[in-house]
């Protein structure tokens, strides 16, 4: 959160007062270390997240939040989760109410639609890939053209073009580190440090700083 810890602030400036934060993509650690990790990452811009695993009841909490964040880490991991909690919906109607939503990595891929773009390995099997659907493109975070000398697999770009050879109808927002889509008002907005790209099936365009999309 280096970059960005500003940018978080100013999107929850007056909705801080109960922020909600999901860590069920954290695996390997647990829950509680996730949030004091980022209890200490936005300590500087004087934010705090409460983890929605410290409630008794988490369908309340959500409804009860002034912003919900949601954290990174494995994308299939986090979907199930929300699942098996039945939480997907009560998400989805508090950010369609206006709590804002902030996701990074794996919470930004349960924004679109489906996890279908995610970069991450299926460790665990959800019960469909169909995610929050709070934007109709599909992302695909930490983006990158780099490919790995002496490596036989497909780069990043090969495996979305097969995505969308599979889905025509469908679009990727590909986005590179340090940036991210700002949705408000019913406006989507490419920000951050680079160009990133919008794929379709038949082409590709690149997006500057500041486009709408």
């Amino acid at each position: 959160m280096q970059w960005c810890k500003g940018i978080i602030a100013s999107a929850v400036a007056e909705n801080s007062k109960q922020i909600i934060f999901i860590p069920y993509a954290g695996v390997g650690f647990s829950y509680a270390e996730y949030t004091a990790k980022v209890n200490n990452a936005l300590a500087y811009v004087g934010l705090q997240v409460t983890n929605i695993d410290d409630f008794e009841n988490e369908i309340e909490a959500l409804q009860n939040a002034s912003a919900i964040f949601v954290g990174g880490g494995n994308t299939f991991h986090l979907l199930k989760t929300l699942q098996d909690k039945k939480l997907i919906e009560h998400i989805r109607t508090k950010v369609y109410e206006g709590v804002p939503y902030v996701g990074w990595s794996a919470g930004s891929n349960i924004a679109s639609p489906t996890i279908c773009t995610t970069n991450d390995m299926p460790i665990v099997e959800p019960q469909s890939f169909e995610a929050l659907n709070l934007i109709e493109d599909q992302i695909n975070p930490h983006y990158t053209d780099k490919t790995i000398e002496n490596h036989g697999g497909e780069s990043r770009l090969q495996r979305l073009k097969e995505f969308l050879v599979a889905n025509q109808d469908k679009r990727v927002v590909c986005l590179p580190e340090s940036t991210y889509l700002e949705a408000s008002e019913g406006k989507i907005i490419y920000r951050g440090n680079s160009n990133g790209i919008l794929l379709n099936y038949a082409s590709s365009e690149t997006l500057l700083p500041n486009t709408i999309i």
